[in-house]
C-alpha cells in the first residue's frame, strides 16, 4: 500500500488518508481516543460521517480522474490509548450501499 494523499479537504468533508493498494483506492478515516471508557474510536464513524466520507471521496475522484477506474474501499484506523496505544486497522469498515447513503 502506498500513500496518494493526506488530509484531503473540500467543503463539507475531509479524508485523513488516501492509499493505493494494487488497483484499489483506499479511503482511510483515522480515529483516536485517549480511552475507550465511553466508546470505541471506530464506533464514532457513524452514518453521518460515512456520508461525508463518501461525498468527499467523490470530490477527490472528480479532481483526480486518473483514479476513476479503480475500485474503492473505506477503512477505519482506530487508535486507543497514549503510552501503549492499541491500533486496529479495519479493512472495508463500511460500504456506501450497506449504509443506505
Amino acid at each position: 500500500m502506498r500513500p496518494v494523499a493526506q488530509n484531503f479537504r473540500r467543503r463539507g468533508g475531509e479524508i485523513d488518508l488516501l492509499m493505493l493498494e494494487d488497483a484499489c483506492l483506499v479511503v482511510v478515516e483515522v480515529r483516536y481516543r485517549k480511552s475507550s471508557a465511553f466508546i470505541d474510536p471506530e464506533l464514532t464513524v457513524d452514518r453521518h460521517k460515512q456520508r461525508r466520507l463518501v461525498h468527499t471521496a467523490a470530490l477527490f475522484l472528480a479532481r483526480h480522474r486518473h483514479f476513476a477506474g479503480h475500485a474503492m474501499r473505506f477503512d477505519v484506523v482506530s487508535i486507543e490509548g497514549h503510552d501503549k496505544p492499541r491500533v486496529r486497522w479495519i479493512r472495508d469498515a463500511f460500504r456506501p450501499d450497506d449504509s443506505k447513503l
